[in-house]
């Protein structure tokens, strides 16, 4: 990731470094990138990268995983062009690897539609970094939850319980990982979810990105240029103030302030819009979350008002783009992940399994990577929350990333304006810490 990653790694060797000597040279690049992965924040003091975050993979370190490919029984040969093969039946539980650190792995390889499909790029995601990084320290055993809610809680509860996985990377269905959040066993091992708006709870964190995130980072990056009072519109609900206080410290490090909160539904958007006037005046940004509904009535609104305009800036969030581009989206900005940047890997990725990588396999390489740089600096019981919440942040091929105690995670993500039906890239990346 940086030209110097080299003499970082030789300055904070971890504790597979000692057998590099002997090693072939791609053995010997790996151990260098094991030594910048993830944990040096916390684990080994001192190493670590520039911007203070610990370092999941180094590019220049991981040789081309072409002739790799034996990690797992299956090929390129059997992807498409843009997308994993599909599956058509339950696959048996696969295991990965020969480490003494055991994780689980649950995917919905064979749901129907877009949650399978999801599920085997991760698992393809799974097993890239598995050959980079994972292989001589992790065993991974993955597990079919076939997108069954259920039966994906099944296994998790059985993988926790069982003593033998030290994390627990999925489930990706929302009932089951918010299933899990309500447990309240002290003992059990990490869960790092990959459901999404998925809110996450102690001890089961949440990796994909959410709407507070979402909506903190461009709040950030609107107040970094000098607005200075806000407004957040919201829908009424459970997860409300989980987004306005991610809003309210996001504009704090810029000295902005967040002057009133709206609760809204989208049946009273409007009335919402007008009271703002009776609360506000002259504020210079908005920020309009839409949760599981649609933002169209708030924007409806705010466009009749003149927003967004010279003087007061609209910021979206990510949950709009799971709708149609809306010509109301114009003009506004929306701090999010590119769904098909996936930094590093995205090469190395397409040559080996023949299509183009998105989110959905960048999240899945990332948790395993951050399981083989646990297991590498800190052994097997190295997942403690100590590690996995460490203020430091850890950077992988989706950027930035860290852990909170409540479970919920923050992200650095590129920042953009709607322009004529399509996001135009202004920063390449923001963040609302």
């Amino acid at each position: 990731m940086r030209a110097s990653a080299e003499a970082i790694a030789s300055a904070c060797p971890a504790p597979v470094a000692s057998q590099a000597g002997a090693a072939p040279r791609f053995e010997q690049r790996r151990t260098q990138v094991l030594a910048l992965a993830l944990v040096a924040a916390t684990a080994l003091p001192g190493c670590q990268s520039k911007t203070g975050a610990s370092d999941v993979l180094d590019p220049s370190a991981i040789a081309t995983p072409a002739a790799q490919a034996g990690s797992s029984s299956t090929t390129a040969a059997q992807m498409t062009g843009s997308s994993p093969a599909a599956a058509t039946t339950a696959r048996a539980s696969q295991t990965l690897g020969t480490g003494p650190t055991r994780i689980t792995m649950l995917l919905p390889l064979s749901a129907p539609g877009s949650a399978g499909e999801n599920g085997r790029k991760m698992y393809d995601g799974a097993r890239l970094a598995m050959a980079d990084l994972g292989d001589k320290l992790l065993t991974l055993t993955i597990e079919d939850t076939r997108g069954d809610s259920a039966y994906a809680k099944d296994l998790a509860v059985k993988a926790i319980t069982s003593g033998g996985a030290k994390a627990v990377i999925g489930p990706a269905e929302l009932t089951a990982a918010q299933h899990l959040a309500k447990l309240s066993g002290t003992t059990r091992p990490p869960v790092l979810a990959l459901a999404d708006n998925f809110a996450g709870g102690p001890g089961v964190y949440s990796v994909r990105l959410s709407e507070a995130d979402s909506a903190a980072a461009g709040a950030a990056a609107i107040a970094s240029k000098g607005a200075r009072k806000f407004v957040l519109m919201v829908p009424a609900g459970a997860n409300s103030s989980a987004i306005e206080a991610r809003v309210n410290n996001a504009l704090s490090i810029y000295g902005a302030t967040l002057a009133v909160t709206l609760p809204y539904s989208p049946a009273d958007a409007a009335k919402a819009v007008s009271d703002m006037g009776s609360l506000v005046e002259a504020p210079e940004a908005i920020v309009v979350a839409s949760g599981d509904g649609s933002p169209s009535a708030a924007l409806a609104a705010l466009k009749a008002k003149g927003i967004p305009g010279k003087a007061v800036k609209l910021i979206g969030t990510d949950r709009w783009l799971e709708r149609p581009m809306d010509p109301l989206y114009e003009g506004a900005y929306i701090a999010t992940l590119d769904q098909s940047e996936t930094g590093p890997i995205a090469d190395r990725f397409k040559a080996t399994y023949s299509y183009q990588p998105d989110v959905n396999v960048a999240y899945a390489y990332d948790t395993v990577a951050l399981s083989a740089g646990i297991a590498s600096s800190a052994g097997p019981d190295g997942f403690s929350k100590k590690v996995l919440e460490n203020a430091t942040g850890f950077r992988g091929s989706t950027g930035l990333f860290r852990f909170r105690a409540d479970g919920s995670s923050q992200r650095s993500m590129p920042f953009f304006k709607v322009e004529k039906g399509k996001l135009k890239l202004v920063e390449k990346s923001t963040s609302g810490f």
